[in-house]
Parts: structure tokens; sequence; C-alpha cells
């Protein structure tokens, strides 16, 4: 078995929608079920996170495109629905967690919203009716409620009920995945705002913010967009912020470079991206246990040493598409080594879908297949990434 067969990436996307599929789909509330163990047993069948919703939708997608099974295109536009109708509150902002009674959590992350557009993007991709126009909407709502247009960069969180209550952290995360998401708006809509968006917001942050870290994408910054050293410091295995260098997403950018370069390349772009990518492996790759730790401080010095599973799945996606763009053979060695450790340790071959997180060792700490708002997006996007980049 190769793990570069077109054939191996595509039964790889039928295994992990297949985990979740039908038990995923809610019939009675609406939207998904996203709280599953690793047995697919479902532990909580009322949370209802904005992410996973948005990621379920997205994955149904890319599974749709991909398999062409029209099962999995009403699952997303099922999904669509629950989003605009559930999620979306009268003020025009997405609800960030959902109870059995309603809104449990009605912050309004930018995060969360960059999940909403990029649903909306591969559901458009995937030809559901109204996703376009979702894409447009969530657009001008970031634009009139997220975008400063001072700092080219968005906001990281707003409360609930109060447009003007803006939290004064900043982050590149939010601003990542928006990147992402303006990418996957305009390979479905072919609408140039949304690349002169996605490339706006990789040069701030991978160009301009990096510099002074030496071209490496720092987390946290203060409001005025300078950087925060110190932020979490005293909390380095924070879940959603944690202190320091986040290898996963040294990779996860070079992806999202490589996939803007092909639309608008620019000499920066192929710089950075293999940069980050080289140094990500460089500092994190465990040659003994394999895996990759998960953070590291200025210094280099590894802080945390759980291995993610979405930090193997943005690795190997990045490795696949730098080796093609690039020809150079030792992407593809990343690429197997990401994959073999993945195959070994993070993928349920019993059940299916990848284990969340394991410990330096490579062993569990629970049981919990899909905590809110785990999918398994990265990985199966991951796939289809590969997929596309091999098409192209």
């Amino acid at each position: 078995m190769s793990y570069r067969d077109p054939e191996f990436l595509t039964a790889h996307i039928r295994s992990i929608i297949e985990f979740y599929h039908p038990t995923c789909i809610d019939t009675e509330r609406g939207g998904y079920i996203n709280q599953m163990l690793d047995d697919g047993t479902v532990y909580d069948r009322d949370t209802k996170h904005l992410v996973g919703t948005c990621r379920f939708i997205y994955n149904y997608a890319l599974a749709s495109i991909v398999l062409g099974d029209p099962q999995f295109k009403a699952a997303a536009e099922h999904g669509l629905t629950f989003l605009t109708q559930q999620h979306r509150q009268p003020d025009g902002g997405f609800a960030w967690v959902l109870g059995a009674d309603g809104v449990v959590d009605g912050t309004r992350h930018c995060y969360g919203h960059a999940f909403v557009l990029l649903a909306a993007a591969g559901a458009a991709k995937a030809g559901v009716d109204g996703a376009a126009d979702l894409a447009a909407d969530v657009f001008e709502l970031l634009e009139n409620r997220f975008w400063d247009a001072d700092a080219r960069l968005y906001v990281d969180e707003i409360a609930a009920g109060d447009w003007s209550a803006i939290d004064p952290y900043r982050g590149q995360n939010a601003n990542m995945h928006m990147c992402e998401a303006m990418l996957a708006a305009f390979e479905a809509t072919g609408e140039t705002r949304f690349l002169d968006r996605a490339h706006l917001l990789a040069k701030r942050i991978c160009v301009d913010l990096a510099a002074p870290g030496d071209g490496l994408v720092w987390e946290h910054y203060h409001t005025d967009w300078t950087h925060d050293w110190d932020y979490n410091r005293d909390d380095p295995k924070n879940l959603f912020r944690p202190f320091g260098y986040l290898p996963g997403h040294f990779t996860e950018w070079s992806k999202l470079l490589l996939i803007l370069e092909r639309h608008r390349p620019e000499p920066w772009m192929m710089t950075s991206a293999k940069l980050l990518f080289d140094t990500a492996l460089e500092k994190s790759w465990d040659e003994k246990g394999g895996g990759m730790n998960y953070t590291f401080d200025p210094s280099g010095t590894v802080l945390d040493t759980d291995r993610y599973y979405w930090v193997l799945a943005e690795t190997f996606a990045a490795a696949a598409i730098l080796a093609l763009r690039t020809g150079d053979d030792s992407y593809w060695d990343w690429y197997d080594r990401a994959w073999r450790y993945s195959d070994q340790h993070l993928v349920d071959h019993k059940h299916g879908a990848w284990y969340r997180v394991l410990d330096a060792n490579n062993k569990r700490y629970d049981d919990k297949k899909s905590p809110p708002s785990k999918t398994d997006y990265h990985p199966l996007a991951a796939c289809f990434e590969v997929l596309e980049a091999m098409r192209r």
C-alpha cells in the first residue's frame, strides 16, 4: 500500500465519513450530533458547537465531491439549514454553543465565523443551493463587525448581544482560518474579493508579523498587534490558546501559502512555506517515539509533548503539496513518515476515524473520539487537498 495512491486517499475519506455517518445526523433537532466515543457511541446528544456544525458541513461537502454519493450532499444541506436557522441569531452573528434549550454561549468568535464561511464555500463547491449566497452574506458580516481596517486583520472575539464589546486579545489562529475560508470561497465562486482578502491575511501574518520572529508565526498579540510574548506563559497546555510556537500551525500555513500561490503566485509564498515547514519538523519531530511535539518556546525548547491528530494531518498535506510543487523528494519522505506514524498510532483501524490526542508514549488519555468540535475535518480535508494537488 502506498500513502501516495489516490485510491488510498479516496478510501480514507470514505472511512472517516462512514465512522460518523449516519449516526451524527440529528433527525429530531436538526444539525449534527458531535460527541462520540471511540466505538461510535453517542455520549452527548444536545451540545451543538458552531465549529463542529460547520466542519461536518464541510466534511460532507468534500465527501460528496470525491465520492459522488448524493446522500453526503444531502447531509451537507441538512447541516446548512441548521446553521442558518439555529446558530444564526437575529443580529446576524452565529452563536458559539447551542444546547437543548437554545443558546448556551452566544459569544461571537471570529474563529467560528471563519468556519461558517468555510462551510458555505465547501457546500457551494458541492453544488448546494444557497451556499454561495451565504458565503457572500458572511463576508459582509465579517467586513462590518470583525474587520479592523487599520490593522488589516480580523479581531478575535466579540461579546454576545453587543457588537461594540470587542475583546482586547488578538490572535493569528482566527486569521489563518479566515485565510483558509477565503481561499475556499474564491475557489467555489471565482470572486476575486475572497482571493484579495486571503492574500492580504497571508502577507500580514507570514511576512509582516512574522518578521520579529525571523519568519516564524507567533500566536498571540496585544490589541495593537504587537507581539504578546508572555500570553499564557503559565498555561502552556491551554486547549485554545497555548503559549509558544505551534508547529502544526506552521505546516498548516505552509499548505495555505502553496494553495494561495496557485492563484496569485509571488516569490515570498514559497520562501515562507518552506521555512515554516522545515522549522516545524526540525523543532518538533520526535526521532525516538515518532510524531510531532505540540509546542516549543522561542528558545526552541519543547513545551508540550502531546501528539495532536490535526498536526499530523496538516503536515502530510503540506508535505505532499511541497513535494509536488518543488520536485524535492525529501518532502515525500516527510509525507510518508507523517502517514506511517498516523496510521500506526492515530487512525482507529477497528472503528474508524482518528484519535484526537496522544501523550508522548503514544497513549490515549480517554475514550472520547470526537468531543466538540472535532469531526476529523483536518485529516479528511488534508486528503482532499492532496488529491486536488495531484489532480492539478
